[in-house]
């Protein structure tokens, strides 16, 4: 066991000083946007037990849409997402009317009403500007949706102007998550996405204009030459952009699962404590800017529904990561999209030929996924109070699922230590995470978990 205190020191700043555990911070652990996780997936559950879920939605359900688009224009080294170059034109309309079949399919067997519609990739914003207006007139014409209902969007900056904007306003989206990664030009040459800062700010500014008013910012640490100078950097430029929010990920690097990776060259990559210490300093410098911070990677102004969700309570954690949104069911459309509904968590083909095959027969396209167990649930509320809160009243969900015994040996074995390093507090029923616990967050939120087996590779870093 190595401990160090991690200092980041950088012109300006205050030096940021904190326990560094080397054998924690090199385990890797899964980000629990689901419990179970989706290697635990398997094709006992697929479109059958989907359709079963989704046809018993209650009448009073709240819904929230997750609409897939498998497209960008450039792709990006780092990218651990279902996407591909867009190609040839008829590839695309041929996923859209996929896409429209779906949705219409979906839409008679649910009931509820909408509330949530987000937009992932991929980058929507590959998708022409009519097919895109199409998408959104079939969800408004196939569903319930509740108008007040937020419309969220992932965009790449490099492939919006002013016009798309526009399109966008009129479609309903009212919050926009810009793609930046860093605003380093050396290091975006090196993950094969170069976007100069002035274009991402005319495009927020583009954004606004049109009347999306809150933008997202997706950022990122422990990519290859980064340094502390570099995180700094971005920050400052960050500030320029008033950004509603900010998402600060750390960089997974598994180019034996994504072979697109194997083109960034690993021996540039920050070593485990440097990509700590970077992690802390964007934690210092966004803090100092005024956002609150939310789990352990999203950071949001005090007046954002994010932040307000956090600090009362209501904070969830789904596919998209931290979330105000409060839905009964996510659905989702497209393929790979993953859907929770009830008891039953499916993740649609995600190869493009067999999916549109699937959706234009009247089918759905669930290909993989689990039914959750009592344990499950149990097990799965836990682990997202763990991330959201920081802490967790075991009795709470003793009384809610009827399920006893969830600290167990094993979790209590995974525990100790980490109790002992002085990262959880354990008092009574209640387990807490202290200050120099939350960057290990997931590692303590795995002491739950059944189903996965730490340092598999197909998980990120613990930090």
């Amino acid at each position: 066991m190595t401990i160090v205190k991690a200092q980041a020191n950088v012109a300006g700043h205050r030096t940021l000083m904190t326990a560094y555990h080397a054998d924690l911070a090199a385990l890797s652990v899964p980000r629990y946007t689901s419990y179970p996780t989706a290697v635990s997936f398997s094709g006992k559950v697929g479109a059958s037990e989907q359709r079963q879920a989704l046809g018993a939605l209650a009448d009073d359900a709240k819904l929230s849409l997750y609409l897939h688009v498998p497209f960008c224009e450039t792709i990006c080294w780092y990218c651990g997402c279902n996407t591909g170059a867009v190609g040839r034109a008829s590839r695309v309309t041929r996923y859209v009317e996929a896409l429209l079949s779906e949705i219409e399919t979906v839409a008679q067997l649910v009931r509820g009403c909408v509330t949530h519609v987000h937009f992932g990739g991929g980058s929507p914003n590959a998708l022409p500007a009519a097919e895109f207006s199409r998408i959104c007139a079939a969800l408004q014409r196939s569903f319930r949706v509740d108008p007040a209902a937020e419309w969220a969007a992932e965009l790449d900056p490099r492939s919006l102007d002013a016009d798309y904007a526009r399109t966008l306003a009129g479609c309903g989206i009212t919050r926009a998550s810009l793609g930046a990664q860093t605003f380093s030009l050396r290091i975006q040459q090196q993950i094969n996405r170069v976007q100069p800062f002035r274009e991402v700010a005319l495009r927020a500014a583009e954004l606004r204009a049109a009347g999306v008013a809150a933008i997202n910012l997706d950022l990122m640490y422990g990519l290859p030459g980064q340094t502390l100078d570099d995180i700094a950097c971005t920050l400052a430029r960050t500030r320029l952009l008033a950004p509603s929010r900010v998402a600060m990920f750390g960089y997974a690097h598994m180019p034996r699962m994504l072979p697109r990776q194997r083109m960034i060259d690993d021996t540039l990559l920050p070593n485990a404590h440097a990509r700590f210490t970077q992690s802390l300093l964007a934690h210092e410098m966004l803090e100092e800017q005024g956002f609150a911070t939310i789990g352990f990677d999203h950071y949001a102004r005090p007046d954002d529904p994010l932040a307000e969700a956090a600090a009362a309570g209501r904070l969830r954690r789904n596919f998209q990561g931290f979330t105000d949104d409060d839905a009964d069911a996510l659905i989702g459309l497209g393929a790979s999209a993953i859907s929770q509904v009830g008891n039953v968590i499916v993740q649609n083909g995600k190869h493009l030929g067999r999916y549109v095959e699937m959706v234009n027969s009247g089918g759905l396209a669930g290909v993989k996924g689990v039914t959750l167990q009592p344990t499950d649930r149990a097990r799965g509320w836990v682990i997202e109070r763990l991330l959201c809160d920081g802490q967790v009243d075991l009795d709470i969900a003793h009384r809610t699922f009827g399920i006893r015994g969830l600290l167990d040996r094993r979790a209590h074995d995974r525990l100790e230590d980490l109790v002992l390093r002085g990262l959880v507090t354990i008092s009574g029923a209640t387990l807490a995470l202290t200050p120099e616990g939350k960057p290990y967050a997931r590692l303590v939120a795995s002491a739950f978990d059944e189903h996965s087996a730490l340092n598999v590779q197909r998980f990120s870093r613990a930090v």
